[in-house]
């Protein structure tokens, strides 16, 4: 361990009890500072910010008994900036005071984590933004110079209708309407098994996960409010298993709140790793009628062995319908837009995977 230091205040001083022996530095961290990523503490870490028993050590260190933990300092991270992009959009209505647009999966909304600037701040919804009005004066400076015009977000890994304000008056007048839950979003996932009921609410408060900084989660007390309601709109069961179509509208709009409601109760949205769904569709056990007869509690089970596992790199949750009130007119507003391509051609390849004869009532 070198013995250098940066010459600082010391901000924090952690010891490191048994429970902790042969955990990895930055894990340990994380642990111990639930408010901070693990990103942001290995930062701190190349930075010489962090010493154990006084020296400078690296993230991988294993904690030993009776140690002590000392958080020098808090780095500024480098900034990060907006800059237009020659991006593609897709713009499904535009006025003088709003747009919305289908953003594809894949694309960041605006500028935030990476090992790099340009990972952080490339290719996301305001580059193309500030590429197709030329200029950031032309959208809402409510959030600031990183998130200019967005009033609401959606994950990397979700498509489907976001709303952008081109002025700042709409954007305060739309952000009431979200925090008054007087804008309506509708969502259409695609999760694991059959969901039992038609129809449900799922009031479940979501914070972040204390071990794995990137995840959220509805097991710990105090998180924030989510409601997120669902209706049944298809269950399948076929050479893949079972699955349901769900449309979900939701009234709050916190991290990954559709995602994290649904693998709760059991039923994580397909694509999505982080929550609980396989990272291959593989095929399973089914049941097939013998001699071609309709099948019976006596019909052999049997593996699909004619369909191939495959893979949905992305999550099967795309933001279908946007409906509120103008914030300007006051006129009711509606845009709808259908399963992107990827989406729809999932869906068709597990449907298609269904055996003749059989039903979701197996």
């Amino acid at each position: 361990m070198s013995s250098k230091s940066p010459d600082l205040e010391i901000a924090r001083e952690i010891p490191v009890d048994a429970d902790a022996v042969g955990q990895r530095l930055d894990q340990f961290l994380v642990q111990h500072l639930p408010d901070v990523s693990r990103s942001r503490v290995q930062q701190w870490i190349e930075r010489g910010l962090v010493q154990v028993n006084g020296a400078s050590v690296k993230a991988s260190w294993k904690m030993r008994a009776d140690e002590r933990v000392r958080v020098l300092g808090d780095p500024a991270p480098e900034p990060i900036r907006a800059e237009a992009e020659d991006i593609p959009l897709d713009i499904i209505y535009e006025d003088e005071h709003l747009v919305v647009i289908h953003k594809p999966a894949g694309m960041m909304v605006h500028a935030g984590s990476g090992a790099t600037e340009e990972a952080r701040s490339r290719g996301t919804l305001v580059n193309a933004l500030l590429h197709y009005f030329g200029d950031a004066g032309a959208l809402s400076s409510v959030s600031g110079p990183i998130r200019p015009g967005i009033v609401h977000r959606l994950d990397k890994q979700t498509s489907g209708l976001i709303l952008v304000a081109k002025n700042d008056r709409a954007h305060r007048r739309l952000a009431e309407m979200f925090s008054g839950r007087r804008i309506e979003k509708t969502y259409i996932a695609l999760v694991h098994g059959h969901v039992a009921r038609d129809t449900g609410t799922l009031d479940a408060a979501i914070s972040r996960d204390r071990v794995h900084r990137t995840r959220m989660t509805t097991r710990r007390s105090g998180g924030r409010s989510a409601i997120s309601h669902y209706r049944v709109q298809e269950r399948i069961t076929g050479a893949f298993g079972k699955f349901t179509l769900l449309e979900v509208r939701i009234e709050t709009g916190r991290t990954h709140q559709i995602r994290v409601h649904l693998s709760s109760i059991g039923h994580p949205v397909v694509g999505d790793t982080l929550y609980g769904a396989p990272e291959n569709v593989s095929p399973v056990a089914i049941l097939v009628p013998k001699s071609g007869k309709a099948a019976t509690p006596r019909a052999r089970r049997q593996p699909a062995h004619s369909t191939e596992s495959f893979a949905l790199n992305r999550n099967f949750l795309h933001a279908a319908q946007l409906r509120f009130l103008h914030p300007e007119t006051g006129k009711q507003m509606e845009f709808r837009v259908p399963l992107p391509a990827d989406l729809a051609a999932t869906l068709q390849h597990i449907r298609a995977s269904i055996p003749l004869g059989i039903t979701d009532t197996i």
